[in-house]
């Protein structure tokens, strides 16, 4: 709200018989009136020393969040154009390296086994004996680890379970699930995972 309409025009006014008019009026008020009356001059100066100041300030926050959220626009664009630059000027050969080093080291299958066991553990699932193969072919550069892991328990545990292993291992992939129920009264599912986890040479 501009307040420069306040400064030129307050000096101007008669205060004098301004004063006297609101005594004359505030005698003839009775108690209930004169506290009314207090609390509406209350309420004016309030609003003149506090809430007016505050509105300003209030503006100068919002012209000062537009401003920063314009520059966080604007830097956003110029790290995108700069990694497409960056992306276009990648070899092929360049991100074929990217795409191969996101895989994990052929050195550390036991690591994930534990960590997929850890997983069925937490989701309160039972792992039976499993079974282990590593394809290592000559000419590929990638080494495939093939896992069958039998596990049992409700529907909802064994769901979670995968959810969280092709989450917690992004290298991995599930081949083939095979479900049996000893009855359909069984709370628990017998399911069969064959899973592939794909290893850097």
């Amino acid at each position: 709200m501009d307040t420069s309409f306040l400064k030129k025009e307050l000096p101007s006014i008669p205060w004098n018989r301004i004063l006297l008019l609101l005594r004359w009026h505030t005698g003839r008020l009775g108690n209930a009136g004169k506290i009314g009356f207090g609390l509406i001059v209350a309420a004016g100066i309030y609003f003149v020393l506090a809430v007016l100041p505050q509105e300003t300030e209030l503006q100068k926050l919002k012209d000062r969040a537009i401003t920063l959220q314009a520059q966080a626009i604007s830097k956003k664009s110029a790290t995108d154009t700069t990694d497409l630059e960056a992306g276009k000027k990648m070899s092929s050969d360049q991100a074929l390296q990217v795409f191969y080093d996101f895989f994990p080291r052929i050195d550390s299958s036991p690591f994930w086994i534990r960590e997929l066991v850890g997983l069925a553990q937490k989701q309160g699932i039972e792992l039976a004996s499993s079974e282990y193969r590593l394809i290592n072919e000559s000419d590929a550069r990638l080494a495939r680890y093939e896992m069958i892991l039998p596990v049992k328990g409700s529907y909802p545990q064994i769901r979670a379970f995968i959810a969280d292993a092709l989450e917690t291992v992004p290298a991995m992939a599930i081949s083939a699930i095979a479900i049996k129920r000893e009855s359909t009264a069984a709370d628990k599912i017998d399911v069969r995972l064959e899973i592939s986890l794909y290893l850097n040479k």
